[in-house]
């Protein structure tokens, strides 16, 4: 038997699926009041994204699996591509090791990954953190439970036009993610840094009409996620999650202004997980992903690949 890593690159079509309220470890949807999709569209593939499909299979990654070894199936994971879908494909080789094959589909949107877990038609999905995976179950009616936490992505504070927060003057703009939770992390980061001043109690739930007092008059610009890189030559400040910082050529270490530190209330609360469908936690190839994505050599990768964007998660 040979050990397959597939990636499989989702397009959906901007119109053909409703967002749902949260970000994803990850990701941002800008519709809080979205109804949920009863019946989930499949995903369509674009042209673009048929042909780097086309390029991820020819550089798909075979290894004979060792003499001897058993094979115990295949282990099925939605995913998104950074930084998940990397350390996948790192996890592939040892758990071939171990008899098992890895197959992962790269999504683009945060609704499909837990919508075909859900439905039993992929093992579990690796994209998001916990307060959105209870979101979406709220949200959703749907019933996926965290297997295991693997990692954090630091939020990060990225200069535009202005390098250092003691530049800040009247009138500059700060962006940030307009997601329900991805904005209080980031409202909180600035309230850390002496930006501004919550009002007490907001916490994880934290927007704009939560800022009490601002030290200096800055604007706060609320953006989907995705977008929020994409202005920073046009404000003062980006703050980012940790995979638009790295899509965005961005090092938490040698970049940022400021970031989430490790032993932060939103490090612990936003560790990125594998989630499955209830009553699958302890799947003999579940239990095998986990524990080989927590492993002294994943940690490693993580450690030596991104830089400080991406931090193994200790229990």
């Amino acid at each position: 038997m040979k050990n397959l890593v597939t990636k499989r690159v989702f397009a959906l079509m901007g119109a053909s699926i409703l967002s749902v309220g949260l970000l994803a470890g990850c990701g941002s949807s800008n519709d809080s009041n979205a109804e949920p999709a009863a019946n989930p569209v499949e995903p369509a593939q674009s042209t673009e994204n048929l042909a780097e499909t086309e390029q991820a299979d020819a550089e798909t990654t075979q290894a004979a699996e060792p003499a001897g070894a058993e094979n115990k199936g295949t282990i099925t994971v939605a995913a998104s591509a950074t930084p998940h879908a990397e350390i996948l494909e790192k996890a592939a080789p040892i758990l071939a090791e171990q008899g098992w094959t890895l197959d992962v589909t790269v999504f683009d949107d945060y609704i499909l990954p837990n919508n075909v877990v859900e439905s039993e038609e992929f093992n579990a999905n690796y994209f998001q953190h916990i307060p959105y995976l209870d979101s979406f179950n709220a949200e959703q009616g749907t019933h996926l439970v965290n297997a295991g936490g693997i990692h954090y992505e630091p939020f990060g504070i990225y200069p535009g036009t202005k390098s250092d927060l003691s530049e800040l003057a009247d009138g500059d703009t700060i962006a940030v993610p307009n997601d329900t939770t991805n904005e209080a992390r980031a409202l909180l980061l600035l309230e850390d840094n002496g930006v501004l001043t919550l009002k007490e109690g907001a916490g994880l739930e934290a927007t704009v009409n939560d800022i009490e007092t601002k030290n200096v008059d800055v604007e706060i610009l609320e953006l989907e996620a995705a977008q929020v890189a994409r202005v920073k030559d046009e404000v003062a400040f980006v703050v980012l999650n940790g995979n638009y910082a790295l899509q965005a050529g961005f090092s938490v270490a040698n970049d940022s202004v400021a970031y989430e530190i490790s032993d932060s209330e939103a490090a612990k609360t936003y560790v990125n997980v594998i989630a499955v469908k209830e009553g699958h936690e302890e799947d003999e190839g579940i239990k095998a992903l986990v524990e080989v994505l927590k492993s002294d050599e994943i940690k490693q990768y993580i450690n030596d690949e991104y830089d400080g964007a991406v931090i193994p998660f200790e229990e």
